[in-house]
This record gives structure tokens, sequence and C-alpha cells, in this order.
């Protein structure tokens, strides 16, 4: 689950190889783009790493990393 640190949203997601993270982060780009809210992320093999803040609003954690995290949450 999402963990609130460092004024972000966290989450760590493993999948059994690197296609598999790969097609997670392509699903979570057309959400982010649809929603014009960006997370910043890391990928290496099969883990993704994602940090939603607002940062319009300061780098804080509002309603619109919220949502992202909801529809993000849907995808595993």
């Amino acid at each position: 689950m999402w963990e609130e640190t460092n004024n972000s949203l966290y989450r760590k997601f493993t999948f059994k190889d690197f296609s598999e993270a790969f097609a997670f982060m392509t699903r979570v780009a057309l959400i982010a783009e649809a929603q014009n809210h960006h997370p910043k992320w890391t990928n290496t093999w099969n883990t993704v790493e994602l940090w939603l803040s607002t940062h319009d609003a300061g780098d804080v954690v509002t309603d619109k990393d919220r949502r992202l995290s909801q529809s993000i949450n849907a995808l595993v």
C-alpha cells in the first residue's frame, strides 16, 4: 500500500520480470497523462517505485495524488 513520507505518497511494485514492470509503467503513464498529473518514478528490472506529490502546490500530497494513487491501485 501507499506510504505517506517526505511530503509524497510512495509505493514500490515488484513484478515477475522487466516486461511486466514496463507494461505497468505504460498503463500508469496513460492514466497520469489523462489526469494531467505525472509521478516521479524509477524502474530497475522488475521493480517500479513511485512518488506522488503535487509540484504546483509546493510538493505536498493533495487530492490529485490520492486520486492518481487510487487509479494506479486499480491496475494491480
